[in-house]
């Protein structure tokens, strides 16, 4: 913007020096000429030469913070978070864009760069009219990000409230949180939030592969993303997601001290480590994070479905069964289960069964957890089994009635809906 603007003005002076050469001899007028022709020449050769804003990078990193009603002040919290990371120096040949929503229909578009010790924010520009509910509003940020900041390699960070796979709305029926009966901790699951601010994930999917963009990683920092339904139809637009399968605390990750594993090649062990270690010590001891390898879901969904038409994991075979399964959120009944745990408790074949768990260990390299999870709904839970993802599969909870439209569904139940 400022190369061009500085190109007009001169042009400017071009046309007035030629108004003034009508009154200067020839020879004058010829050396003013050339001066001026060297001048264009040079700004021209600058114009070849790439502008910072085009320059292409090893990574940029887009964090997108939608309109989530009661998170701005935890999202303000994560910028500086952040902030006080990319001060240090952690970004090398890696750029970092924050699209973060002012109201339901508004995000301005912001660069953290390193300064001298210190983090600068660089608003670039406004989105307005713009709900990234729509698969073409994700396209066109990602659009505008691969003009903009393009990079060899990109990932993606998501904050906001999160209910894994389910349709937007269908949280309406829940009973009140806790939180609104009481002095409660308050985690990414709560808040007021409405169907018109809700991004499904086949939308989400959508609009990145609309973009042709392809992720190093997702990171959802939401509570119960790690999800093998998520995980499942987000597969082929990144190579690993990265979430909680329970509710995660409103304070989110913790980026002042695990964001430079974010950065460059990903480090997802020291990530987890680090989230685990800060999360032992909050003030609130609880967390759950994991690492979904998406290349390997289909061979998992390939033992599933074989589990699946042997007859070895069948509705009637819950009961106590399903009871005993490690739970990962506060309803009653269950709606997200340990994924592993599930299918130690229900599935009768031990051949599959073995084969199951190993896909499973692939699935999910790389995971961590407190010894307890919290959820706004029911309070402190034990964790006795964690594979890392949790699941909808087989839950009588009314909220799980849509699970057989979803990808993960009809992979290991082909024809039913």
């Amino acid at each position: 913007m400022t190369f061009f603007f500085a190109l007009s003005i001169t042009f400017g002076g071009v046309a007035k020096n030629a108004y003034i050469c009508k009154r200067m001899d020839m020879k004058s007028r010829l050396m003013v000429c050339g001066c001026w022709c060297a001048v264009l020449l040079l700004l021209a050769g600058c114009h070849d030469k790439e502008s910072p804003s085009s320059r292409v990078v090893g990574q940029t990193i887009v964090v997108l913070m939608p309109w989530s009603t009661n998170l701005k002040t935890f999202f303000d919290e994560n910028l500086d978070d952040m902030s006080e990371a990319i001060a240090e120096g952690v970004l090398s040949d890696s750029r970092v864009l924050v699209c973060i929503a002012s109201s339901p229909s508004r995000a301005l578009l912001v660069e953290l760069k390193a300064g001298e010790g210190t983090c600068v924010r660089d608003t670039l520009d406004v989105f307005e009219n713009i709900s990234f509910t729509a698969p073409s509003n994700v396209t066109k940020l990602l659009a505008w990000t691969e003009k903009h900041f393009p990079a060899h390699h990109y990932a993606m960070i998501l904050g906001g409230h999160g209910m894994a796979w389910l349709p937007a709305g269908a949280t309406y029926s829940l009973p009140t949180p806790r939180l609104q009966r009481g002095n409660v901790p308050l985690t990414r699951w709560f808040g007021g939030l409405t169907a018109d601010t809700q991004i499904e994930i086949p939308a989400l999917a959508e609009g990145i592969r609309l973009s042709g963009l392809h992720f190093d990683y997702l990171l959802f920092d939401d509570c119960y993303m790690s999800s093998v339904e998520v995980a499942y139809e987000l597969r082929e637009v990144t190579d690993y997601v990265v979430g909680c399968a329970t509710e995660i605390m409103a304070y989110g990750f913790p980026y002042h001290e695990c964001f430079r594993y974010l950065v460059g090649r990903p480090d997802f062990d020291g990530l987890c480590d680090t989230f685990l270690r800060f999360y032992q010590s909050y003030k609130v001891p609880c967390g759950t994070v994991a690492v979904i390898d998406c290349q390997e879901l289909s061979a998992l969904a390939d033992i599933a479905r074989a589990i699946g038409a042997s007859g070895a994991m069948t509705p009637s075979s819950q009961g106590y069964g399903l009871r005993a399964v490690q739970q990962l959120d506060g309803f009653t009944p269950s709606l997200f289960y340990d994924l592993g745990d599930l299918y130690t408790h229900l599935c009768s074949d031990s051949v599959l069964l073995t084969r199951f768990h190993a896909q499973l260990s692939r699935a999910v390299p790389h995971k961590a957890s407190t010894d307890r999870y919290f959820s706004a709904y029911g309070g402190y839970y034990q964790i006795n089994h964690f594979s890392g993802v949790n699941t909808s599969q087989l839950s009588t909870n009314n909220l799980s009635a849509q699970w057989a439209s979803t990808s993960w569904s009809q992979a290991i139940y082909p024809g039913k809906q």
